[in-house]
């Protein structure tokens, strides 16, 4: 009888790898990091920002056209627009609108003049100086939180009620704007420049006049803007003060009188005088500083 032989299984073959799935090429770099393209806003055009400008007023025109036509708005509380322009007609006509806007502009203009020099030579003291600092800023703070208007009763004490009175007054609330945004930019000029120009030999009226005010020039501006439209605000409060001519001598004649087309007229002449010292304040910052209306969406303004 014979052994049993083992039988040794034979090896199973050895499994396949499974096949991968390759990435599939790219082709032309299509998912390559891409840097966008920066958004350059297209600067709107003079017409359209000029339209958009419009607006407001046309829309307010029409409803004021509108609620006098429908009897909203009666003649003895706001005359009618149509009523409005027949006055300026008739003042015109008399000689009274011409006369009575010369006036004012004189005053308007000759305070201005007075507070922005005023306020322009503080500024610079106090912000180049550091005497003019320690001694003038203080005071001039304390002094600049007074209202303008305050100072009417104390004037007419004063200076009676005269042109000086008057030309004071408006002097008074445009010096502060100019004098807070002079101190302040000729604060904010560069030291080392200033240092730079010292060591070149040049004097302190030269570092004013060739760097400093060059620096200062936004904020003179700025100053500038603020001042002119307190001169118009100035000027209806002085001439409030016994006035016998103006724009606000018309303004207490027709309230006597209850001419609401007048009152109209006036307050639009004051409006008016306020939208043209902003107008001008622009025209001279895109002929000083062109790079501040230059770049992306400066061109509408």
């Amino acid at each position: 009888m014979t052994a049993p032989t083992a039988t040794t299984a034979a090896p199973a073959p050895a499994s396949a790898p499974a096949p991968t799935k390759e990435a599939p090429a790219d082709p032309a770099g299509a998912n390559r990091l891409v840097t966008p393209r920066p958004q350059v806003r297209r600067p709107r055009s003079r017409t359209y920002s000029l339209i958009i400008r419009a607006l407001g007023p046309v829309v307010l025109l029409a409803l004021w056209w509108t609620s006098s036509a429908t009897g909203v708005l009666t003649p003895d509380v706001l005359a009618s627009p149509a009523q409005v322009v027949d006055a300026i007609a008739e003042l015109w006509g008399n000689g009274q609108l011409p006369d009575a806007l010369a006036t004012s502009l004189t005053r308007s203009g000759t305070g201005l003049v007075i507070g922005l020099a005023a306020g322009l030579t503080l500024g610079i003291t106090t912000g180049f100086t550091r005497l003019g600092d320690e001694l003038l800023d203080s005071s001039l703070q304390t002094l600049r939180t007074i209202p303008f208007l305050s100072l009417v009763p104390l004037f007419m004490v004063w200076f009676g009620i005269n042109e000086t009175a008057k030309i004071l007054l408006i002097a008074v609330a445009t010096t502060f704007p100019m004098y807070v945004s002079a101190s302040g930019g000729v604060r904010d000029t560069d030291r080392k420049l200033v240092e730079a120009m010292r060591s070149f030999g040049l004097g302190r009226l030269a570092i004013v006049r060739q760097v400093v005010l060059p620096g200062a020039l936004p904020s003179l501006l700025a100053g500038l803007r603020l001042s002119m439209t307190l001169s118009v605000i100035a000027l209806i409060a002085a001439e409030e003060i016994n006035a016998t001519e103006g724009i606000g001598y018309l303004m207490s004649q027709a309230q006597s009188y209850a001419r609401t087309d007048i009152l109209a007229v006036c307050i639009l002449v004051y409006g008016l005088l306020g939208l043209t010292a902003d107008v001008l304040v622009r025209g001279l910052e895109r002929v000083l500083m062109p790079w501040r209306t230059a770049g992306p969406g400066g061109g509408g303004r």
